[in-house]
């Protein structure tokens, strides 16, 4: 069996550093992916996806990545059941295991320059 997951989209807010309960670094990311086709109005709809990054890899890109920058994640689907008021909810997340700098915004504003 394989889950395996790769997504290249822009980071949709600053990545920020946080500490687990038992000392281990993590950080939280959302992609904005746009889909390859057009919906019935003629557009492109973007996906929402949320990340999880854990020790290296996610102190790596809280030091290197902002808002707006492209990259890559190559990762795998975690989910889980959260309880509400009106019922269980399935989440999905990515939990990534490599996230690779495709752009950040100063070299795009040096190209643009």
């Amino acid at each position: 069996m394989l889950n395996q997951v790769i997504l290249v989209g822009r980071i949709v807010r600053a990545p920020e550093l946080r500490e687990s309960e038992s000392g281990k670094k993590l950080s939280f990311i959302t992609l904005a992916v746009p889909r390859s086709f057009k919906n019935m109005s003629g557009q492109y709809d973007t996906d929402f996806i949320d990340c999880v990054l854990w020790d290296q890899v996610a102190a790596s890109t809280v030091q290197y990545c902002h808002k707006g920058d492209i990259v890559g994640v190559k990762g795998r689907l975690q989910s889980r059941v959260v309880e509400k008021e009106t019922g269980n909810v399935s989440l999905l997340t990515v939990v990534a295991e490599k996230v690779t700098f495709l752009t950040n915004k100063k070299s795009d504003e040096k190209v643009n320059r």
